[in-house]
């Protein structure tokens, strides 16, 4: 009891700083402190409860347990890493989204694509993972490659809906104007409304972003080569070794943390001409 106390008193004493930092007027670092404080706050917390109560470690071990077991496994988690992330997910990601913007094009050009192939969109999209990975797995085999077919299912249509709905941003007087300077309609597809639909793409690239490492992480769980993380997470539960299942998660939650926060930068650079850029700077 003495060291959950011990935790609680720090835990108030960062929660008081957090609130502190947040005011109007911090410091200008203030906003990249805030988060970092508030998730120390919550693994010393989580810490403290789990040793000062005695939780089984089967049912949820210490942060400081898994931290250990992140650092003592690490070719492991790097293989799992090279399997799931970058032969998985990102070759499907890359497959999904680059097919998606391509048939957003074509259905921007042709009417009646849209008319047919948006509802097939949402009827895909409303269809749960769970079913359609053993499927996939069984039509492309237990390498990286069903994994990466999952992928694309997942990201292609989310991507596809937004990237049209970013070419359609585009009003008539804009279009018009493009026309009189005599421009086809790739001129103005490339200079006027790709651009203007930069800001429709990157929601769903960052939608799709989280959706590949789900994917993929779930497919593993249908048939896998002897690593991948999802691999390792389904045995590891198996032999209740839980400071690897939550190594794995914790990896894959930097990952798409990380592949979120560069896709957020590229599109800040892109688009910074955008309103939604220009609020997000203001002071």
């Amino acid at each position: 009891m003495i060291l959950i106390l011990f935790a609680v008193l720090i835990w108030a004493g960062l929660f008081y700083l957090n609130i502190r930092m947040s005011r109007p007027g911090a410091m200008a670092y203030a906003g990249a402190l805030v988060p970092i404080i508030f998730g120390v706050a919550l693994l010393v917390l989580w810490e403290a409860i789990v040793r000062g109560l005695s939780v089984p470690r089967v049912l949820l071990p210490p942060p400081s347990s898994i931290i250990v077991t992140v650092f003592s496994s690490l070719p492991l988690l790097f293989g799992d890493f090279v399997q799931t992330v970058v032969k998985g997910a990102l070759s499907g990601y890359v497959i999904g989204c680059g097919a998606a913007v391509g048939a957003a094009i074509l259905v921007d050009q042709f009417s009646f694509l849209r008319r047919g192939l948006l509802p097939i969109g949402n009827f895909v999209a409303a269809l749960p993972i769970i079913g359609l990975a053993p499927i996939l797995v069984m039509w492309f085999g237990f390498d990286w490659e069903s994994k990466a077919a999952v992928v694309v299912v997942m990201v292609f249509f989310p991507v596809l809906v937004n990237a049209v709905e970013g070419l359609q941003d585009t009003d008539q007087m804009q279009r018009d104007l493009i026309r009189t300077y005599g421009s086809s309609y790739w001129q103005s597809l490339i200079k006027l409304r790709l651009p203007a639909a930069l800001p429709f793409i990157f929601n769903g690239l960052k939608i799709a972003s989280t959706l590949a490492l789900i994917g993929a992480i779930v497919a593993e769980f249908f048939g896998s080569p002897v690593k991948g993380m999802g691999f390792r997470i389904s045995t590891a539960v198996g032999q209740l070794n839980l400071e690897l299942v939550w190594a794995e998660i914790l990896v894959a939650a930097i990952i798409g943390t990380g592949t979120y926060g560069v896709l957020s930068y590229i599109e800040k650079r892109l688009t910074f001409w955008h309103p939604s850029q220009r609020e997000r700077t203001k002071p």
